[in-house]
């Protein structure tokens, strides 16, 4: 007869966070990418992700990414996980480069901006060049200390995760009996 089986504890469901951004940054963590790498690739990638263009940043940290031989998936995912901030991130770095360049304050009406954009795009980008200039000369003057910032956050986390899983691996072969022959 064998012996009973301990009460193990089922493990708890794993919460969408764990599962979308967790997991593959713990995956990439394993597959050689040092937490130096994967904090870069996280600076970098969620800089690019708010450049004040829509629909640019797809494409923008793609180019990055492959340029600074940064983890194309995980700066991918930065990217589709902040498109919640990224018209606030718009609105701020257009009101910081109208401070920057002393220019008055642009009015915005979305709907009347949507209808031009796609009626009279030359009248468009002749009345709101300018802002768009502002928009990215702020985000020029903001990113390098956002990067900065962001990179000497996620650093310490990368490690201990590293850290974390050598444990949790070294403990796991431990207690793994050795095969019988």
């Amino acid at each position: 007869m064998s012996a009973p089986e301990p009460n193990v504890a089922p493990a708890p469901a794993r919460t969408f966070w764990q599962r979308r951004v967790r997991d593959p940054i713990v995956a990439q963590l394993t597959q050689g990418i040092t937490p130096e790498k994967i904090a870069l690739t996280l600076a970098v990638g969620s800089a690019f992700a708010l450049f004040p263009i829509l629909g640019t940043t797809t494409v923008l940290c793609f180019i990055v990414a492959i340029a600074l031989r940064l983890n194309q998936p995980i700066v991918q995912l930065i990217n589709q996980a902040l498109w919640p901030v990224h018209i606030p991130v718009i609105f701020g770095c257009i009101r910081l480069g109208e401070t920057i360049f002393g220019a008055p304050r642009a009015e915005f009406h979305i709907r009347w901006m949507r209808e031009m954009i796609w009626s009279r795009p030359a009248e468009f980008f002749h009345q709101f060049g300018l802002t768009v200039l502002y928009a990215v000369v702020a985000w020029c003057v903001v990113a390098p200390f956002f990067i900065t910032a962001v990179y000497f956050i996620a650093l310490p986390v990368t490690r201990r995760v590293t850290y974390l899983k050598h444990t949790v691996e070294t403990t796991t072969a431990d207690q793994t009996p050795p095969p019988t022959p």
